[in-house]
């Protein structure tokens, strides 16, 4: 970190808004964090108790929980506990509540090939998209995320080993397969806390294209309060035939804020949400 005492600048603002909200604020060493020996360092510089919210750079689920456990040595705990950060931050744990209003999916643990195959016999015949448990590869669409025909077997797993190649030591989980819908439009971006939808702005790879005034997340509210998480975003898109579907869900403290959303509402939404029921 160049300006270790400083947030940094991607968070700046919500950190200032926060101080002028009246919460404390401290920062973190996030590359400390994404090494796990190097959790204690990371967290020298919080000094009080109490409850505390994330927000910053993507963990994994082991760096969330390691660094929970080093700020519980100094009083203070994570309004997420960290097996609600990998409820939602891994698509296995959200999936169950949203199935019926995000497309049909299946997963392996670990990256072997049989688990692969069987997958893939799971979802049965037609297009796919794949992924990890966390993240895609979105910008390498023909050669290591979009399955043709999962049937293809050959040309699947073609898909899926270039993906593993592309994803690394980053590789999380295992392999996800998700039935390819056709979409229409930008994504749109909401957020949750307690189960409420509290704001709604463009994706932020989308920042300029706005949603339409009249999106109804009434129907979905139900199942993303199942999930029983704190604070999550849910990522709509609208499907060829008008329907808005899941794409994705993610924890809310490492998930990206638009411009369109004033770093204010963020944290105004955040202070008046309470802790899980």
């Amino acid at each position: 970190m160049l300006h270790p005492r400083r947030a940094d600048p991607h968070f700046a603002a919500e950190a200032d808004a926060a101080r002028a909200a009246g919460v404390d604020v401290a920062v973190v060493d996030h590359d400390a964090l994404a090494r796990l020996d190097g959790t204690e360092r990371a967290v020298a510089r919080v000094t009080s108790g109490g409850e505390a919210v994330y927000r910053g750079w993507m963990l994994t689920s082991a760096q969330y929980a390691a660094f929970a456990e080093a700020l519980a040595l100094r009083g203070v705990v994570l309004r997420t506990g960290p097996q609600q950060y990998r409820r939602a931050h891994e698509l296995p744990g959200w999936y169950p509540c949203l199935q019926a209003v995000t497309p049909a999916s299946t997963w392996t643990e670990g990256d072997d090939r049989a688990a692969f195959d069987e997958a893939c016999s799971g979802l049965g015949a037609g297009p796919a998209v794949l992924r990890d448990h966390t993240k895609s590869m979105k910008h390498h669409w023909n050669e290591a995320m979009f399955i043709p025909d999962v049937d293809d077997r050959a040309a699947a797993w073609a898909v899926a080993d270039r993906f593993r190649q592309l994803r690394e030591d980053d590789f999380a989980g295992g392999f996800v397969l998700r039935r390819f819908e056709h979409f229409t439009g930008a994504e749109v971006r909401t957020w949750w806390i307690n189960g409420a939808c509290r704001l709604i702005g463009p994706h932020p790879d989308t920042p300029n294209d706005y949603p339409p005034s009249d999106i109804d997340v009434t129907d979905l509210a139900p199942r993303v309060a199942a999930l029983r998480l704190p604070f999550v975003t849910v990522d709509l898109a609208l499907r060829a035939d008008g329907v808005w579907r899941v794409v994705e869900v993610g924890d809310g403290q490492v998930s990206d804020r638009p411009g369109a959303i004033p770093p204010q509402a963020l944290i105004a939404a955040l202070i008046t949400g309470s802790a899980v029921q």
